[in-house]
Formats: structure tokens, sequence, C-alpha cells
């Protein structure tokens, strides 16, 4: 099924390239970018939808036939469209135990890194991560480990606690070179990041990444994507946060002015950190934090400035 709606997929937008999971990136219709910027998971859930977003220009939805009626494709596209989703309402049962499950567990071959052995793959992972700038100790906090087996095979794992220590997500990221670097679980992104290591009373620093957040050591969020999902949301305006950074990659600019605007809105002091073409996994930690904290408070002459001159 999935393999017939990618087919379906390209030859409306084009060769896709594999992204994570069931994510595919697409060339975008709606902005001319170098890269594939419009991510479609082609993985039908129990809801019937394949969500999709631009993460350049911010359209998004929920289904294909959102997309498909944004771009006015052609008739016999429809057909093919109506075709595989007649099926899939016909044996709608066969999604509801394949989507996303609710409880995340680390892979049965994990093992973390700080544990000895004379693996040549633990000496392979253990390399990758000293050579993106990360300490032993860094290893140590965030519990990170690797699987020589299984699903995530030759892959790093950096997970992400709760509050309460409760494993609430996972990271997977190969250490060799290989065509698909990332894979991370089919659970919900609604959650907090790391949420055991932060203290709501110091300002607060989003970034993409687990790797990025990693690099800025203190009291960083990854929000695992560009946007930000509602429990952290929620999380921010209860614990009453008075600052927040937003480190987002240049290509996100647009994601990070709603954030921008959001938090303003809310009394918070937001300061909007210009990247560059860099991000903080690639700068590393003095030259991060140094940009970090020389950056100023945005105001609403900023963001004018922002919107006119910079999207």
């Amino acid at each position: 099924m999935e393999d017939r709606l990618l087919e379906l997929l390209e030859s409306v937008l084009g060769k896709s390239k594999r992204t994570s999971g069931d994510n595919y990136a697409f060339y975008s219709p709606f902005v001319d970018h170098y890269k594939p910027k419009l991510e479609i998971n082609i993985k039908i859930n129990t809801k019937g939808q394949n969500p999709w977003h631009c993460w350049i220009s911010d359209e998004k939805g929920r289904t294909i036939k959102t997309l498909f009626k944004k771009l006015r494709v052609s008739k016999s596209t429809w057909d093919e469209y109506n075709a595989i989703f007649s099926k899939v309402n016909r044996y709608r049962s066969e999604y509801e135990t394949t989507d996303i499950v609710e409880q995340v567990e680390l892979p049965k071959e994990f093992t973390p890194l700080y544990k000895p052995s004379n693996s040549y793959k633990r000496k392979h992972a253990l390399n990758y991560l000293l050579g993106r700038g990360l300490r032993p100790e860094d290893i140590v906090k965030y519990n990170i480990g690797y699987c020589e087996d299984g699903e995530y095979r030759d892959k790093i794992i950096i997970p992400s606690y709760d509050e309460r220590g409760k494993l609430n997500f996972f990271v997977g990221r190969s250490f060799y070179q290989t065509k698909f670097k990332h894979k991370n679980p089919k659970v919900s992104k609604d959650i907090v990041g790391f949420d055991l290591l932060i203290n709501w009373d110091t300002p607060l620093i989003l970034c993409e990444g687990a790797f990025d957040a990693i690099a800025v050591r203190r009291n960083a969020i990854p929000l695992f994507g560009k946007s930000i999902q509602s429990e952290l949301e929620k999380k921010i305006i209860g614990n009453k946060v008075k600052k927040l950074y937003i480190c987002l990659d240049s290509d996100a600019l647009k994601n990070a002015l709603g954030l921008a605007k959001k938090f303003m809105s809310y009394g918070i002091q937001t300061h909007l950190v210009d990247l560059g073409d860099e991000d903080p996994s690639e700068m590393g930690y003095e030259k991060i934090n140094d940009l970090i904290y020389s950056t100023p408070p945005m105001d609403l002459r900023k963001l004018v400035e922002y919107e006119l001159f910079r999207v």
C-alpha cells in the first residue's frame, strides 16, 4: 500500500529521499529551495492520515488529499488516489494495529556506551561521538548507547526521559556512512525532550535535535524537529519561564519567527539566535554559548525587520 502511495506522490512531486522512519522528503512545490524540504509520512495512521509539512514555507496538512487540493492535481491522479484510499478504508483494521504505539521502549539490543567492552562497534560508536565534540561525561549524563544488531543496528541511541525519569522518546543515528542515517521510534513527539535535565527556573534554549541540545549542554530542549509540540508549550507557560533562546537552523527561520511571536505574546523575554549556516552541534560548546548569550532580546521592530528582509 505504501509503495503504491509513494509512486503516486513521486509522479506528482518528483523523486523522493527517505529521511527517517516512514518519512520521505520531496522538493517543495511551495517554495524554491535547493534541498528537499517537503516531508511526507507515507505510513497511513489509524485515522487514515499521512501528515505532511514543508519546513521552509510552513505549508502543512494531515492528509494527502489536502496536499493534492493545494496542488490542483489532474483527474487521473485523483482516480489513483481514490483507488488507494478506498482500499485503506475497506481494510482499516489492518492499520489500527501497525501505527504509533503508546509506550516507548529502548531497543532490546541497546547497550550503554559507558559499559566497558572490547567490541569494535563500540569503539566506532565512541569515535563517532567524540568526533562530534561530545565528552565522556555527556555519554553518561544522557545515557547514550548503541545497538550492534536488530532494527537499530549500527546506530547511536540517545534517550530522552520525562521529569519522573521515564523514557518518553529516543533518537537513532548511524555511526557509519549510510544512506539512511536517522531512525526514530514510531511514537508521538508531543513530549518534552530531555525533561529530566531541565531547570524551569532558568533560561531555556530551544533547538532542533538531540545533538544540538547536547552541544549547548545547559538547559537545552530538543524539539526533534522545527515546530513546538503542545506539551512543551504548556510546560513553558505553566512554569512561568521568564527567558528563552530559540536556536533553529537558518532554513527554519519562518518557524523560529513564529515561535518568537508566540512566546513574546506570553510576555516571555525571547532571543532569536542567528546561527548562520551552522548548527549548534557543528559550532561546539564554546562558540554556540558565546553566540546564545550575546544575542539581544527580540522586540516588535526586530520581528518586522526579519519578516521584511530575511524571510
